[in-house]
C-alpha cells in the first residue's frame, strides 16, 4: 500500500499548510503577502520593470471596492483585499484556464478561502451580494490592468472586462513596485482593516 501523497506545503513562517484540508490555524498574513507579492498577474505578460503581482492587484481591488462602496464595512473591505488570497499557494491562472481545469480547482480554492476567512474573523463564505460587489471591483481592476500594462486596446478591454467609472479612472492608477514594497503595503493594509473591525 502506497503512503498518501504529501498535500502540505511548508511556509516560511514555519507553518505546514495542508492544501486539501486547510486549517485556519496554519494561515499567516505574512505567508499570504509573500506568496501573492511573487505571483505575477497576466502570466507575467505585462509591461514594466517589475511583474504586476497578485498582491498589488488585491490592493487595487480593495481600493476600487472602497471607491465604489464608501460605506462598506472594514470586514467587507478585508474580504475584497483577500479575494485572491488562495493564490498564494495555488497560483494565479487566467479565468479561461480555471474554467478548463474544472470544478476541482474551484473546490480547492473554496476550501482555502474558507480557512483564510475564518483565520481573519470573516465568515467562511461571503454573501452573494458582497461577492457580486467584489467581482465588480475585480473586473474594473482587470480593465485598468489590461489597458495600462497588458497590451489590450480599450475596445478589446471593453468587451472582456468592466470599464472604470470616471471617478476611479481619475483617482486610481496601476502601480508596479518591488515585491518587498508590495508585501509591506499588503500586510499594512490588512492590519489597518483588521484594527477597524
Amino acid at each position: 500500500m502506497k503512503p498518501p501523497l504529501r498535500a502540505w506545503q511548508r511556509m516560511l513562517s514555519g507553518r505546514r499548510l495542508d492544501l486539501l484540508n486547510p486549517s485556519p490555524l496554519d494561515i499567516e498574513i505574512e505567508d499570504i503577502a509573500r506568496g501573492l507579492s511573487f505571483q505575477a498577474r497576466w502570466n507575467g505578460q505585462t509591461r514594466g520593470e517589475y511583474p504586476y503581482s497578485v498582491a498589488e492587484h488585491s490592493l487595487l481591488v480593495e481600493n476600487i471596492f472602497h471607491t465604489l462602496y464608501p460605506k462598506a464595512t472594514a470586514q467587507d473591505r478585508l474580504a475584497a483585499l483577500l479575494h485572491d488570497a488562495p493564490e498564494f499557494v495555488i497560483g494565479d491562472m487566467i479565468s479561461p484556464v480555471k474554467s478548463a481545469v474544472g470544478p476541482g480547482y474551484k473546490a480547492l480554492d473554496d476550501r482555502l478561502m474558507a480557512a483564510i476567512h475564518l483565520r481573519f474573523g470573516l465568515p467562511a463564505t461571503v454573501s452573494a451580494a458582497l461577492k457580486k460587489k467584489i467581482k465588480r471591483a475585480d473586473r474594473t481592476s482587470a480593465w485598468m490592468e489590461a489597458v495600462a500594462i497588458a497590451g489590450f486596446d480599450r475596445a478589446e478591454a471593453n468587451r472582456l472586462f468592466l470599464q472604470p467609472t470616471p471617478q476611479i479612472a481619475e483617482q486610481l492608477t496601476i502601480t508596479l513596485r518591488p515585491p518587498t514594497e508590495v508585501r509591506a503595503a499588503f500586510t499594512a493594509r490588512h492590519a489597518d482593516l483588521v484594527a477597524a473591525f
